[in-house]
C-alpha cells in the first residue's frame, strides 16, 4: 500500500494532526493491549494473528472473544466513519470530536475505576475501538496501521527516492512508538491515567484541524480580504 506524501485538498499544516493522531492509535493500542485483554484496538491484522493462534489453542483464555469484539467494533466504527464523511459530509473536525469523546469516556471509566469485571473490559474495548475504527476511515492517510506506510518508506529508501513529505511520514511512525511508550510508563507508574495518554494527542489533533480552519475564515471576511 502506498502512502500519499499528502492526501488530496489537506493543507501542509494539517499534517500535524496526522502526527498527533499516530500518537493516539499508539496510544490506544498499547493500552488496550496492557489493560483489557492482549488484543488490539485499531491493529486489525494483528488481531487476525491472534485469532487463528486461539482458534489453535495458543494465547490467553477467553481472547478469541476479545478479538472477535474489537473487530466487529473496528468495524462499526468504520461504517459510521464512511456514512459521516462520504454520506452526510461532515467537518472532519466534528468527526474527530466524535472520536475524542469515545476516548475520553473511556478515560474516565478506568479513571474511575469502574472496569471491574471482564464485561466492562469488553465494553471498554468496543469504545475504544469504535474510535479507532473512525479515525481510520475518515483520514486519507494511514494513522493507525503502519505496515503499508513502513514499506512504502523504506523502499523508496532503498531506491533513494526520498521526497520532502516523507519527513512526516517517518514522523508519524516515531509518533505511534512514542504514544505506545507513554502509554506503557503511564500504566506502570499512574495506572489511573494511561488511558488519558490516548486522549491528549486525539484532542491536539482535534484543535490542529479546527484552529487553522477558523483563523482562515477569520481572514476571508475581514475588510480588504482577498
Amino acid at each position: 500500500m502506498s502512502t500519499p506524501v499528502l492526501p488530496a485538498g489537506r493543507d501542509p499544516r494539517d499534517e500535524w494532526s496526522l502526527l498527533l493522531l499516530s500518537a493516539a492509535s499508539g496510544a490506544a493500542d498499547a493500552f488496550v493491549f496492557i489493560c483489557v485483554g492482549q488484543v488490539f484496538a485499531g491493529v486489525m491484522t494483528g488481531n487476525l494473528v491472534l485469532l487463528g493462534a486461539s482458534a489453535a489453542g495458543v494465547g490467553e483464555h477467553g481472547v478469541a472473544l476479545r478479538v472477535i469484539t474489537a473487530l466487529v467494533s473496528y468495524g462499526v466504527g468504520v461504517v459510521c466513519g464512511a456514512r459521516m464523511s462520504e454520506r452526510l459530509r461532515w467537518p472532519l473536525p466534528v468527526m474527530l470530536l466524535i472520536e475524542v469523546v469515545l476516548l475520553a469516556a473511556g478515560a474516565v471509566l478506568w479513571a474511575l475505576d469502574l472496569i471491574t469485571s471482564d464485561g466492562d473490559r469488553l465494553g471498554l474495548l468496543v469504545l475504544i475501538s469504535v474510535a479507532m475504527g473512525i479515525q481510520g476511515r475518515v483520514l486519507a492517510t494511514p494513522t493507525n496501521y503502519f505496515t503499508g506506510t513502513l514499506t512504502s518508506l523504506v523502499g523508496r529508501a532503498t531506491l533513494r527516492s526520498w521526497n520532502q513529505g516523507d519527513v512526516w511520514v517517518a514522523g508519524r511512525l516515531i509518533a505511534v512508538v512514542a504514544g505506545a511508550s507513554v502509554t506503557a510508563l503511564a500504566v506502570r507508574l499512574w495506572p489511573g491515567v494511561a488511558a488519558v495518554v490516548a486522549v491528549v494527542p486525539a484532542v491536539g489533533a482535534l484543535l490542529a484541524e479546527t484552529v487553522p480552519r477558523r483563523l482562515r475564515r477569520a481572514d476571508r471576511t475581514r475588510p480588504g480580504s482577498p
